[in-house]
C-alpha cells in the first residue's frame, strides 16, 4: 500500500516537473521572438531606434533589475533545502512585493516614456518595447500572486515551481534590459 502511494506521488511530481518545463520552455521562446522582433527592427531602423532609445530612462530600468534580482534572492532563500517554514513564508512575501514594486516602478517609467510613442519615427520602436516590456510586466504581477497564494498554501513542490518560474522572468529581464536600453 505505501509503495503504492510512493509510485502515484513520484509520478505525479515527474508530471509537474514536466508541465513546468515545457512553461519555461514555452515562456523563454514567447519572448525570444518578441525580443528578436525587436533585434531586427532595430537593425532596419537603426538611426530611430537610436533616437528613440533617448527618450528612455536607463537609470530607472536599472534601479528596476536590483529591485527584481533582490526578489530572486528572495525567492531563491525559499528555494534553499532546510529553510524553515516561516523563512520560507517570509522570503516568499518579500519576493512577492518586491515583484510588485517593479511593477509600480515600471509603470511610472512609462508615464515619462508614453508621450513619445505617438510620434511616427518612434512608433516602431515604441509599440515592440510596450508589447514586451508589458508581456514581461504581466508575468511579474501574476507570478507575484503566485507567490503569494503558495506563500499562504506553502507545499515543497510549489515553492520549487513558482520559484523556478520567477528566476526565468528574472533571466528574460537580465536580457532585455541591455537589449532595449543599453545597445
Amino acid at each position: 500500500m505505501q509503495q503504492a502511494a510512493a509510485a502515484g506521488a513520484a509520478g505525479e511530481e515527474e508530471a509537474d516537473t514536466f508541465i513546468l518545463w515545457v512553461l519555461i520552455w514555452s515562456e523563454l521562446a514567447a519572448f525570444g521572438i518578441l525580443i528578436g522582433a525587436f533585434l531586427v527592427a532595430s537593425m532596419i531602423a537603426p538611426e530611430d531606434f537610436a533616437v528613440a532609445r533617448l527618450h528612455l530612462k536607463p537609470a530607472i530600468a536599472a534601479l528596476n533589475t536590483l529591485v527584481l534580482l533582490t526578489s530572486g534572492w528572495q525567492a531563491a532563500r525559499a528555494a534553499g533545502r532546510g529553510t524553515s517554514v516561516p523563512t520560507r513564508r517570509r522570503a516568499l512575501v518579500f519576493a512577492a512585493l518586491l515583484g510588485f514594486a517593479f511593477v509600480a516602478v515600471k509603470l511610472y517609467e512609462y508615464g515619462t516614456e508614453i508621450r513619445f510613442a505617438g510620434e511616427a519615427e518612434f512608433r516602431t520602436f515604441f509599440e515592440l518595447y510596450f508589447i514586451l516590456t508589458g508581456f514581461h510586466l504581466v508575468h511579474v504581477a501574476f507570478v507575484g500572486v503566485l507567490l503569494l497564494l503558495v506563500a499562504w498554501r506553502l507545499r515543497p513542490a510549489n515553492v520549487d515551481l513558482v520559484t523556478t518560474l520567477w528566476h526565468v522572468i528574472d533571466l528574460v529581464w537580465i536580457v532585455m534590459f541591455p537589449i532595449l536600453y543599453l545597445v
